[in-house]
C-alpha cells in the first residue's frame, strides 16, 4: 500500500492511500468470510463463500454487501504504514471506485493520540493482599475430577417391586425395529437410561415409566425422522425393552490405587496433588500479577491531567458495547436481559461511562510512563504482549498475523503499555496485607 502523510491546520493528519488490487481482493475475501460467519453459514467442500451465500440467502453480489467492511479493513494497513496510533478509528473516504481486482484510493483524516503528562512520575504506593493458594483449591480440583469419573452401578438398596419414576437411572436392554428392520443405533444389550430426561420420545418415556426390574415390555412409539426434502416427520418404532436393574451414580474415591489405575503417569495421589497445585499456582500467579498491575495502573491514573476529546469516549464506548454484546451472545443472553439484571438503562449507562473513562485514562497514563522513562521495545516485549492478549495462541504466529493485517501499531501500543505497567509495579512501594 502506498501512503502519503500531510499535517492539517487543525492538528490532524491527512493520509492519502492507494491499496493494491491484491490488498482489495484480500479485504473483500476476509469481509465475505466474516459476513458468512455472522449469518451462520457453514463452509462446504467445493463451494465458495459467494456460492453458499447466494444459495442460502439469494444474494448475488456479495462484494457489494461487504464493501464497507472491506474498506474499513484497509484502514489499519494505512495507519501501520506510517506508524500512526489514532485517538479513535478514522473512517475511510473513497477517492476511486472500490472493485475487486482494481486499485483503490482513499483518504483518512486521523486525529493522533495525544501525549498526556502526569502530575508526578515518582513511585506509587499501593496495598494489596499477599498471593496465596489455599489447599482447598486443590481439594476442589480433585473433587471435580472425581465428578468427571462418576459411574453408574447397580443400586443394591433398591426395594423389591420398585417402579421406574422420572429421574431414576436404570440399565435397559432394547431391540428396536422400523418396518421389520432392526435399528442398530437404538438396540442395545445394556445401556444406562435416565427416565424422564427427554433423551427419548414421549411415547417411549411413558411406556418405561412404571416398569419394574426384570420386567420386559413390547410396545410401539413415534420416533423423529425426516422425509426426502428434510422436513420433520414421525416414524413408527417397534420396541422390546427389559429393565435389567435400577442404578445409582457412584463417585470414586481418589486415592493411590485409583490414581495408579486411571492416571499411571503419576505414582500416587501425592504426586497428582503436587502437579495440580503446581498448575493452579501458575494460573493463580498469572491472574494475581494481572490484578496487581491493574491496581498499580489505577493508582497511577490519579495523576492524570488533561482533557480527553468526546470522540475518544464515544469510540471506546462503542467498542466496549460491542464486546458486551458479543459476550452476552456467547452466553445465550439478550442485551435487554442484561440491562434488566443490572438495574436498567441509566445504571448501565453510568457503569459504562465510568469503565470507559478508566480504560482511556489508564492507557494514556501508561503511554506517558513509557515515554517519560524513555523505554524501548524488544522482540521479547512484543511477544509477551501477544501472549497476554491471547494466552492460548502461538505468540509468534499472532504477531505475524497482526502485522500482516495492519494492526502492528495496536500490537506495539499494547506492548508499550504492558512494559510501562510492569515497571510501575517493579518500582512501587507495595504493602502486602495478609489474606487472613
Amino acid at each position: 500500500m502506498k501512503v502519503s502523510k500531510k499535517n492539517t491546520a487543525d492538528g490532524k493528519i491527512l493520509l492519502q492511500a492507494t491499496a493494491t488490487a491484491a490488498e482489495v481482493i484480500n479485504a473483500l475475501d476476509a469481509a465475505q468470510i466474516a459476513f458468512a460467519q455472522s449469518m451462520g453459514i457453514r463452509p462446504e467442500q467445493g463451494k465458495s463463500v459467494p456460492q453458499l451465500v447466494e444459495e442460502q440467502m439469494g444474494v448475488k453480489d456479495l462484494d457489494s454487501i461487504v464493501q464497507a467492511g472491506a474498506q474499513e479493513a484497509l484502514v489499519p494497513l494505512a495507519l501501520d504504514a506510517k506508524n500512526l496510533v489514532p485517538l479513535y478509528p478514522p473512517t475511510p473516504s473513497p477517492k476511486s471506485a472500490f472493485k475487486r481486482g482494481q486499485e483503490f484510493r482513499f483518504e483518512l483524516e486521523v486525529e493522533p493520540k495525544p501525549e498526556y503528562e502526569l502530575t508526578s512520575y515518582d513511585p506509587i504506593s499501593i496495598k494489596i493482599p499477599e498471593f496465596q493458594l489455599d489447599e482447598s483449591v486443590v481439594d476442589a480440583e480433585i473433587d471435580k475430577m472425581a465428578d468427571n469419573y462418576k459411574a453408574f452401578i447397580a443400586d443394591s438398596d433398591s426395594p423389591e417391586g420398585r417402579k421406574v419414576q422420572k429421574g431414576d437411572h436404570v440399565r435397559i436392554a432394547m431391540k428396536a425395529f422400523e418396518d421389520g428392520e432392526e435399528m442398530t443405533q437404538l438396540s442395545t444389550d445394556g445401556r444406562t437410561y435416565t427416565a424422564g430426561e427427554g433423551y427419548m420420545p414421549e411415547g417411549f418415556e411413558n411406556e418405561v415409566l412404571g416398569m419394574e426390574a426384570g420386567e420386559t415390555k413390547e410396545f410401539t412409539f413415534d420416533g423423529p425422522d425426516f422425509d426426502k426434502d428434510f422436513n420433520p416427520i414421525t416414524k413408527k418404532v417397534d420396541a422390546t425393552v427389559t429393565v435389567l436393574e435400577f442404578q445409582k451414580e457412584e463417585k470414586p474415591i481418589i486415592d493411590d490405587a485409583w490414581v495408579q489405575k486411571n492416571m499411571p503417569i503419576y505414582r500416587g495421589l501425592a504426586e497428582l496433588r503436587a502437579d495440580i497445585k503446581r498448575n493452579l499456582t501458575k494460573q493463580g500467579r498469572d491472574q494475581y500479577d494481572d490484578y496487581v498491575r491493574q491496581i498499580a495502573a489505577e493508582e497511577a491514573a490519579k495523576r492524570f491531567q488533561g482533557k480527553i476529546p468526546d470522540e475518544a469516549y464515544e469510540a471506546m464506548r462503542e467498542n466496549l458495547l460491542a464486546q458486551y454484546r458479543q459476550g452476552l451472545k456467547q452466553q445465550g443472553k439478550t442485551w435487554e436481559e442484561f440491562v434488566e439484571e443490572n438495574g436498567g438503562d441509566q445504571q448501565i449507562g453510568m457503569m459504562m461511562m465510568l469503565q470507559v473513562r478508566q480504560m482511556l485514562v489508564t492507557g494514556f497514563v501508561l503511554d506517558a510512563i513509557f515515554r517519560h522513562q524513555k523505554m524501548t521495545l524488544t522482540d521479547d516485549d512484543v511477544l509477551e504482549a501477544c501472549r497476554a492478549m491471547n494466552p492460548q495462541a502461538d505468540p509468534k504466529a499472532m504477531r505475524e498475523q497482526m502485522e500482516k493485517s495492519g494492526r502492528g501499531f495496536a500490537m506495539r501500543e499494547s506492548a508499550e503499555r504492558l512494559k510501562a505497567n510492569k515497571w510501575l509495579v517493579e518500582t512501587a512501594n507495595i504493602e502486602y496485607q495478609s489474606a487472613e
